[in-house]
């Protein structure tokens, strides 16, 4: 037996993708571009190559940060950082990622590789994306090594997980006038080009200062005086709540027509407050002013291992999607996570030692080691998927071909619909 039980592989072939995207921008700028440049790809590149050569491009943005920055420094810091043009490269390669990950699904409709393989593999490199993204973002807006980057890790994976978790009890992608793959990706395109334009530091500057509301002593006494970067964070924060409050909206209406509780879902929402929570009190040792991770150079493999476990999470989310199966409530990683809690608080929850973090090469070690097993884990999740779904469904992952009604791998474009080969 496989990863996946046989009445989940038979439940594959009743899944169907339905999505709704009420932005206007997407509608009547986005949507005429795609439509364009999906022509551009030839029907012999699989739509999974398309998505996985978006990913690419980001990685490939990260390596130039790690490159000019391995230390993950700011300019506050004292560090020199990526040269300027570095960002204009973020903005393209963030622009490309979002082309690429709204194309692929045309080029499955042009090749005839529509399915669930698609979606699984869709949304597992925008998981991978999110904290890809928040690690530039983050060094674009000169935030670093703060609690500020830790507050856009939090705020940009609650987004993405809700979104899931929507999608899981409704049945339906939505994405509503405001939407973090199309307004939120285009808004850091444009950070990644005004840094890129006036330096990191641009961003240090005070929002009252900068918008000369500072000279309005009404506005003074009631609003602070934070900088334009923490500014950005606040935004966010209330872009969450909007995003809670329309998919708990969508959630209710979904239930309700089916005569379930509407309160029940809310449980599902627990994993991602277990996991973040595990996260935070790992980081908050030994204090809240004096991180032992984040004022150092384990502050970047640990959020890398932090996003894989995330899209380990939501990928497991997905995939009892579109298999019908049990919402996922438990995850191995957190029993690995627990025990970095444990020994890193060992000094403030019984005054001894931590066991395992006790010096930094030992802690250094202990992050890395993490970041690999939480890569081990979640490469061998997606083997086992793809490879399961793909022998199943009789489908190729990255290119377009399809088992015929033999049994044997042919291009997609030489099967009829009853599944055997044309003839000439």
């Amino acid at each position: 037996m496989g990863y996946l039980s046989q009445p989940a592989l038979k439940n594959l072939k009743k899944y169907s993708y339905k999505g709704v995207d009420e932005s206007l921008v997407s509608h009547y700028l986005l949507t005429p571009y795609w439509n364009w440049f999906i022509k551009l790809f030839p029907l012999t590149i699989a739509p999974n190559t398309i998505t996985l050569l978006g990913l690419c491009i980001v990685a490939f943005n990260v390596v130039t940060l790690l490159y000019y920055d391995p230390l993950y420094l700011t300019e506050k810091d004292g560090a020199t950082g990526p040269p300027q043009w570095i960002y204009f490269t973020w903005a393209i390669g963030l622009f490309m990622y979002q082309s690429f990950d709204a194309v692929d699904g045309k080029q499955a409709r042009r090749t005839g590789m529509a399915g669930p393989l698609g979606e699984m593999f869709d949304h597992g490199c925008d998981a991978l994306n999110t904290t890809l993204e928040v690690v530039l973002a983050s060094r674009a807006l000169n935030l670093g090594r703060s609690w500020w980057t830790v507050a856009s890790q939090i705020a940009t994976l609650a987004n993405f997980y809700l979104t899931t978790w929507e999608e899981y009890h409704t049945g339906v992608l939505y994405l509503g006038p405001f939407s973090g793959p199309v307004e939120g990706i285009l808004i850091i395109v444009i950070i990644y080009v005004i840094t890129g334009i006036f330096g990191p530091t641009f961003w240090d500057k005070k929002l009252l200062t900068f918008t000369r509301l500072d000279r309005i002593p009404q506005v003074v006494q009631h609003v602070p005086n934070i900088g334009l970067n923490e500014s950005f964070m606040v935004f966010g924060a209330f872009a969450l709540a909007f995003n809670i409050f329309s998919s708990y909206r969508n959630v209710i209406k979904a239930t309700k027509s089916d005569g379930k509780s509407s309160l029940k879902p809310l449980v599902y929402l627990l994993p991602f407050v277990v996991s973040a929570t595990l996260q935070i009190f790992w980081l908050l040792s030994p204090s809240y002013h004096d991180s032992a991770i984040i004022h150092s150079p384990l502050f970047l493999p640990f959020l890398c291992a932090w996003g894989l476990q995330f899209a380990h999470q939501v990928g497991r989310m997905i995939l009892s999607h579109i298999t019908r199966g049990p919402f996922p409530l438990w995850h191995s990683m957190w029993l690995w996570s627990v025990v970095g809690v444990v020994d890193a608080q060992l000094p403030f929850l019984f005054d001894t030692p931590s066991l395992i973090q006790s010096t930094p090469k030992r802690t250094a070690v202990f992050i890395y080691l993490t970041l690999a097993v939480s890569f081990i884990t979640y490469a061998r999740f997606c083997a086992l998927v793809i490879r399961d779904i793909t022998e199943f469904l009789g489908i190729a992952c990255f290119t377009v071909r399809k088992k015929d009604g033999e049994g044997v791998w042919r291009e997609t474009r030489d099967i009829q619909q009853d599944g055997y080969v044309k003839r000439l």
